[in-house]
């Protein structure tokens, strides 16, 4: 294909800017580019590897330049090759064919899965595109075709670059290209033809072979023989039904409340339509001679079967529909709602004339705001069960988003207790009884602010995004929330204790949601203790029982808030004293002024007299050895309050509370007041359990470290221990001090509580009644992206896909970064639901291709492996190789496809031939 060296007068350089054209211009700004791009000479290259095409890793560089106004891109794509001969680079040998005409000879790398489509057609490791920048446009007539060629062949020549460039023509789906590349005394053309019915003599290898020789124009007689690469593609569309194994959800069987409690805490799983679409088969023969084979029209020896060489690729459905995908994105479509859940259900239905009605919405005032009724004769129960009433018979059981089979299903699933005549006065799940709890998927609430997956919370989520999806959408959200927030106020006000929540204070490490259910149950729990306690008091006065043994010391471990049960002797004070009311509460410190004498009296020299009038009260238990300094009775371990427990909202409030105090001495001093409030509490119980004590008794029980002990020698030269208070106690205007100073002998029973349940119950509930759809999926969405990563790792395990995997760490990495925010962002959160969704497809893809090729009907357990490593292959890789060819296992069973295919439709056959 040598050719002679072009003449001098096409190389044209240009030197006068003010005259030139835009033609010459434009010829200019590639040859410009070319040289950034130091694309001039030629470097001949590593040898190309078998494979590389496909393994290697493929850079592109864009610039852009115009021609006049019309804008084109230039870019470069090429090979990287892991390493580089530098000498090579600087050594340019003159007569040296150009790397890109030697790679058009090599045929180790014809038919790359993944490539360029000028990759593929021509094997080239390097090349330069000039296309029109934008993608409406195109290069449509033969004069700008033929101009652009003339600005690309001078600019070669006049820089000397051996890199083939292309220019894009017509409409960009057509994929056409003309190009040429330069080298010392030879030039290839790049051309192409698009015809819209092949001719019959181009069907068959002998036509294809006349075209070419005709092209090439030799003169050689006879022509030496051509070297042929073939490859034959297979498309396979039409899959057998049988061939999908998704079954679809069973709607009735839901709806009909034949579904189980367990039913209700799963989320489905799977595509509903086959993920996979397409099954390309490419059967080649890498290299043939011309004279061995005959392919016209008459007969072919290139039977498919026969082919050395098998690969077969998946074509995968677009954005094919995913039940857990679906779940997940209807529920998150929630959040962008703005209705209440007045205005989803209907105002209508809180528009009841009467006073009970009126009632009902000023119940939150009448319990917090002082009032002369007794709190037992608001009848909040009443009201509210008054309206739930008026709410069912107003819109009626045909009219309510959920019907009663489903919602008393899911409101059993979720309070299984209420199954039992009267619920249990002690039943809570704390979690504990899950045997999965140190694992790493029962943890991941802690990553993403969620809840723990046998939690009350965490069921709610997939209950309400079970109720979007099948029953009603966003009314039936509202409607299950309604019956919640009803079902919570029966629990506060009958003291049930809520299921599905572990003990203790909030966990600030779950969502918002989650907490103040948590702050319920500690409500609930107070309130029984005193209930409890005050029963106890009575049925001891009743029965007149002794109570002089306060020094009896219940188990430690047990609960301050039962402290009633260890102080049975003080009847003094009935419990009905201690009422719900805050203003009836504070009625009881008057009591304190009867006592003889207080902290500040006693701790006074000479007041050992009035020591005998005191009376303690509210032990625990005795302190080991310790002793009182200045009596020498024995120490008393008081019966405290717990602090107050907090949400991470009310922790927030209190910190803009402290912050707003300023760094002024005031402000500092203000602030440490209020946050000594449980100091102070626990002072005045030490001092009614400690008649006669100090502050430095009081240190050495609270603060050890504080109270300072050092040997020394007295006057009769014995060592004894002599302690003091340490330096910040001494401090002028102490805290400490100020607050033992002000302290007074009151047993924690008859102190204000640190921690008001009665209000603090009734701000959680209103909390969460007005809450709307859009607020409460908020609070959720941490759930049930939980409970969905939860359920692809499931589903995972069962195939045991590596991508799969890695994808998943990298969704729980994400999900973390954006959840740990209060307010996180849309876009992110959808990316988070996109990356479930891929998984869960591709999940469903790897089913769909086991089922295709029936790894579990396999009998030898060595078939069945190699065909799970080619299913897996087929997921990973653009291409697989089927180890051998039509003769091997997978590749008698792609056959059989093919051949029950056939049955229903007739095959695509596309030929590819590289000569």
């Amino acid at each position: 294909m040598a050719a002679d060296s072009e003449p001098e007068s096409e190389v044209f350089e240009i030197t006068d800017f003010t005259t030139a054209s835009e033609w010459e211009r434009f010829i200019s700004k590639v040859e410009e580019v070319l040289n950034d791009w130091k694309l001039i000479g030629n470097s001949l290259g590593k040898p190309l590897e078998k494979g590389i095409f496909t393994s290697g890793i493929w850079e592109e560089k864009s610039d852009e330049i115009s021609f006049a106004d019309f804008k084109f891109s230039i870019t470069h794509h090429f090979l990287v090759q892991e390493s580089s001969d530098k000498e090579g680079k600087e050594e340019v040998l003159e007569d040296a064919i150009p790397q890109s005409m030697q790679d058009l000879l090599c045929m180790n790398n014809d038919f790359p899965p993944r490539a360029h489509c000028l990759v593929r057609w021509y094997g080239l490791r390097e090349f330069v595109v000039i296309a029109p920048a934008a993608n409406n446009d195109a290069v449509l007539s033969e004069s700008k075709c033929n101009l652009l060629l003339s600005s690309v062949s001078i600019a070669l020549g006049n820089t000397g670059c051996q890199v083939p460039l292309f220019v894009q023509i017509h409409h960009r789906w057509r994929r056409m290209y003309v190009g040429e590349c330069q080298g010392p005394g030879v030039r290839t053309d790049f051309e192409m033809v698009h015809l819209r019915k092949v001719p019959n003599q181009y069907t068959h290898l002998s036509g294809l072979l006349d075209i070419f020789k005709s092209k090439i124009g030799c003169p050689l007689t006879p022509l030496p023989p051509v070297s042929i690469a073939i490859r034959f593609t297979y498309v396979l569309q039409d899959w057998l039904q049988y061939f999908w194994p998704q079954q679809p959800p069973d709607i009735d069987a839901i709806v009909g409340g034949e579904v189980g409690g367990l039913e209700f805490g799963k989320l489905p799983f799977g595509a509903c339509e086959d993920p996979i679409s397409e099954l390309h088969l490419a059967t080649t023969w890498p290299h043939l001679t011309e004279g061995i084979i005959v392919d016209n029209d008459v007969y072919s020896d290139l039977d498919p079967i026969q082919a050395p060489h098998w690969s077969v690729r998946v074509r995968k459905a677009d954005n094919p529909q995913c039940l857990l995908g679906d779940f997940v994105t209807e529920f998150f479509k929630i959040c962008r709602r703005k209705e209440s859940t007045d205005e989803i259900l209907g105002r209508s239905t809180f528009e009841e004339e009467g006073r009970e009605t009126v009632d009902i919405t000023h119940a939150l005032s009448k319990l917090t705001e002082p009032a002369p009724v007794p709190i037992h004769k608001l009848s909040v129960t009443n009201m509210v069960h008054s309206a739930k009433k008026k709410i069912r018979k107003h819109r009626g059981v045909e009219e309510s988003p959920l019907n009663n089979d489903v919602l008393n299903a899911i409101l059993l699933f979720l309070f299984p207790d209420a199954a039992c005549d009267k619920p249990l006065d002690g039943f809570t799940s704390t979690g504990n009884n899950n045997p999965s709890i140190d694992n790493e998927e029962y943890n991941l609430y802690n990553q993403f602010k969620s809840a723990p997956s046998d939690s009350l919370t965490y069921k709610l989520a997939l209950c309400l995004c079970m109720i979007n999806f099948y029953h009603g959408g966003v009314k039936g959200v509202a409607h299950l929330w309604q019956e919640f927030v009803l079902e919570m106020r029966f629990r506060w006000e009958n003291n049930f204790l809520i299921p599905g929540l572990a003990n203790g204070v909030p966990d600030l490490r779950c969502c918002l949601l989650h907490q103040k259910l948590q702050m319920l149950n500690c409500c609930i729990e107070r309130k029984r203790a005193r209930d409890e306690g005050r029963k106890s008091t009575l049925s001891d006065f009743a029965s007149s029982t002794s109570a002089g043994d306060f020094g009896k010391a219940g188990d430690s471990g047990q609960d301050h808030l039962k402290e009633t049960d260890k102080e049975k002797g003080e009847v003094g004070k009935s419990w009905d004293s201690w009422s719900d009311s805050e203003e009836e509460y504070f009625e009881c410190l008057s009591d304190t002024e009867e006592l003889k004498g207080n902290g500040q009296e006693s701790g006074k020299k000479g007041g050992a007299k009035e020591l005998s009038c005191l009376k303690p009260e509210g032990r625990l238990h005795q302190h080991g050895k310790l002793t009182l300094l200045h009596t020498g009775e024995p120490l008393y371990i008081p019966i405290t309050q717990e602090p107050a427990p907090m949400t991470e909202d009310l922790l927030e409030e209190q910190s803009e509370v402290l912050a707003k105090l300023g760094t002024s001495a005031e402000g500092a001093h203000l602030r440490a007041r209020m946050q000594s409030a449980c100091l102070l509490s626990d002072m005045e119980s030490f001092k009614a359990a400690n008649p006669g004590c100090f502050l430095e008794d009081f240190v050495r029980w609270y603060s050890p470290r504080d109270y300072v002990e050092e040997e020394v020698v007295d006057e009769k030269g014995n060592v004894i221990l002599k302690g003091e208070l340490s330096a910040r106690m001494k401090i002028p205007s102490n805290m400490w001090v100020e607050a033992w100073e002000t302290a007074k002998p009151v047993p924690a029973r008859r102190q204000r509580r640190l921690f008001d349940d009665t209000r603090e119950a009734e701000k959680v509930l209103h909390y969460l009644a007005v809450q709307k759809p859009a607020d409460l999926a908020r609070h959720l969405l941490p759930c049930v992206i939980h409970a969905a990563v939860l359920k692809v790792k499931e589903e995972e395990t069962l195939e045991n896909i590596s991508s799969v995997k890695k994808i998943i760490k990298q969704i729980i990495s994400h999900s973390s970064k954006v959840l740990r925010f209060p307010n996180p962002e849309d876009k992110k959160l959808e990316e988070i639901i996109h990356q479930i969704t891929n998984v869960e497809a591709t999940i469903a893809r790897a089913r769909s291709l086991k089922a295709k090729f029936g790894t579990e009907k396999c009998e030898q357990e060595e078939q069945r492996e190699d065909l799970e490593r080619f299913v897996s292959c087929l997921l990973e890789q653009p291409e697989v190789s089927v180890i051998g060819a039509g003769r091997g296992h997978a590749g008698s069973i792609i056959h059989k496809l093919f051949v029950n295919a056939q049955r229903v439709s007739r095959c695509i056959r596309t030929p590819t031939l590289r000569i």
